[in-house]
């Protein structure tokens, strides 16, 4: 790993380029990443939690760029399995207690080796992962011997945009994200901004 990231930023913006230009596929954890890590309950017992339409649209780009995508959670929900199938996100593993065995099993499902992935993460259970992927991320609500430990430390918090940042941070640093963008562009009424 390079130099511990600060908030939002890298030490070297052309190392955080390169490894970000190197992913094939970025991994999701999700409670704290794709959500704020608050969990919630009903009077039923039913777990509650809240996504973020950005990251979701952010996600959703990122794939059509060319870059797989995956969830890797300790946690299992039938909410976050329901949440993947919305956006496409084909491989994804729940209730993994040992996440770096989750992460190996991936790895030679998509025949691709860990410098070719991203993972942003927040906990401590992430760290065998962070560890090994050539674009390790976290963010800034994550536990701190994590923060100290990625290459990059999202400006937004888990849940809050920190996913879509990832994802447009991947797709500028593979010269993807401007086609992407202009795509819209083109489907603007003119006026409308």
């Amino acid at each position: 790993m390079t130099t511990p990231a600060k908030h939002g930023r890298i030490a070297d913006p052309a190392d955080l380029t390169a490894r970000a230009a190197r992913v094939r596929l970025m991994i999701f954890d999700v409670d704290g990443i794709l959500t704020d890590g608050g969990l919630l309950y009903g009077a039923d017992g039913e777990q509650l939690k809240r996504f973020n339409a950005l990251d979701g649209h952010g996600i959703k780009q990122l794939q059509q760029s060319g870059v797989a995508t995956a969830i890797i959670s300790a946690r299992q929900s039938a909410i976050v399995s329901r949440r993947a199938s919305d956006l496409g996100i084909a491989h994804v593993q729940q209730g993994v207690h040992d996440k770096h065995a989750a992460f190996v099993k991936l790895l030679e499902q998509l025949q691709l080796a860990p410098d070719a992935c991203g993972f942003i993460g927040d906990d401590v259970i992430d760290l065998p992962i962070l560890s090994q992927v050539g674009f390790a991320v976290s963010v800034p609500n994550g536990h701190a011997d994590v923060r100290s430990r990625v290459h990059y430390v999202t400006q937004a918090g888990g849940g809050h945009g920190a996913a879509r940042e990832i994802c447009d941070l991947i797709m500028q640093a593979q010269n993807t994200y401007a086609a992407t963008l202009a795509s819209y562009l083109r489907t603007t009424p003119s006026g409308v901004a």
